[in-house]
């Protein structure tokens, strides 16, 4: 270093083009070093250390036009200057990790519409022995209530988190997803529906996951979107959740009505 390198060797070593070097000359953001014998100009640490301040503070998102007085400015200043440029660095960075998140749930359809704890009972559903059906509709379910009831979604997981503890209520549900195979007019549909409307109010905890949506909204065709998303008017399935419904508010439980 004691003669100094060539702005060839001066523009690898700081990792940047030799005509990038010439530009941060031209913007005076580093001098020149003068030539020697040879006709050549040397660059020597002090130098390096100039470019090397130019090239970082630059690729940090630094306008060129900015760096000149940061790298002038004393030492207290400065050092407050990239204090505030390694802020925004992390934020930066932050957004990034962020947009790659989201990047690698696009990858799995349930994660890019649903949040982890969610998907995470829908895997739940599966090994508690919910038939592939039900948990595709609790999955459609669950995609319009976040859609339509955004603030009361949280809540409405723990409801179902809770629910899943409940032994009776699944196996009641999962005998309602068997009952879609049914005939509308078969008569267990009416048996079921009196052994879930019984066990719903036995157990009032469990009404929230009937009433929590509903709760948030007063549309009564957002609650039937989401109650009846799928099944076709007149089906078991629809006679079942109608006969359900029917019963609770005998009970003096609050559900909205509208067409089945």
């Amino acid at each position: 270093m004691r003669n100094g390198v060539t702005i060839g060797q001066a523009a690898a070593f700081v990792g940047v083009t030799v005509k990038t070097v010439r530009h941060y000359h031209k913007l005076g953001l580093v001098e020149e070093p003068d030539r020697d014998s040879s006709g050549y100009r040397r660059y020597g640490s002090a130098d390096l250390l100039r470019l090397v301040q130019v090239r970082t503070l630059a690729a940090a998102g630094v306008p060129l036009a900015e760096i000149r007085p940061l790298l002038d400015a004393d030492a207290a200043l400065f050092a407050a200057a990239v204090a505030d440029v390694e802020r925004q660095l992390t934020e930066r960075i932050e957004e990034l990790i962020a947009r790659r998140d989201t990047l690698q749930r696009l990858a799995d359809g349930d994660r890019a519409l649903l949040p982890d704890r969610a998907v995470a009972l829908l895997e739940r559903m599966s090994g508690l022995g919910f038939p592939a059906a039900e948990v595709a509709a609790a999955r459609e379910g669950w995609v319009l209530a976040r859609a339509l009831v955004p603030e009361g979604f949280d809540d409405y997981l723990t409801h179902v988190e809770h629910a899943l503890e409940d032994a009776r209520f699944v196996a009641l549900i999962k005998r309602g997803a068997e009952a879609a195979a049914w005939e509308p007019d078969d008569p267990r549909i009416a048996e079921l529906a009196t052994a879930v409307a019984d066990h719903f109010l036995a157990n009032p905890a469990l009404l929230k996951i009937v009433t929590g949506l509903q709760a948030r909204t007063e549309a009564a065709t957002r609650y039937n979107l989401i109650a009846l998303h799928g099944e076709e008017q007149g089906s078991a399935t629809a006679r079942g959740v109608a006969l359900v419904e029917t019963k609770l508010r005998a009970a003096g439980i609050r559900i909205p009505s509208g067409p089945r």
